[in-house]
């Protein structure tokens, strides 16, 4: 890290970002931590993940994978797709705030999951 000029603007080489980046999620540190640590702000590692991405320089992650969702969208076609499958169903791990984490049948109903979330959300 170099420091120049007079407002002190630090300089972070690519190999140091990246030492930092891979810090986040090692033995269950935050990237909260990890920025406090290495006293970066959070948006700063939130702009070189994004950067790495871009440029392709950030290894896949390892292990979970987290896809978007929305339960307030309208399941028709996924509802009928689910009934045709004989598959038994998965159990889905949701990660909420504070390092809860609610798992559940991927067959739940969304207005019960709804209750499920607003109710660990609140405890």
């Amino acid at each position: 890290m170099e420091i120049l000029g007079r407002e002190r603007r630090r300089r972070w080489t690519d190999a140091e970002k990246l030492e930092i980046l891979a810090a986040v999620g090692v033995n269950g540190e935050t990237l909260a931590r990890v920025a406090r640590r290495y006293d970066v702000s959070r948006s700063q590692i939130y702009n070189w993940r994004r950067e790495f991405k871009e440029r392709g320089l950030l290894p896949a992650p390892v292990g979970s994978t987290f896809l978007p969702f929305d339960i307030g969208a309208p399941m028709l076609n996924a509802q009928l797709a689910l009934e045709e499958q004989t598959v038994s169903p998965a159990i889905v791990e949701l990660c909420l705030g504070q390092g809860r984490r609610l798992r559940f049948d991927s067959g739940i109903e969304a207005a019960t999951l709804t209750r499920l979330i607003r109710s660990v959300e609140a405890a």
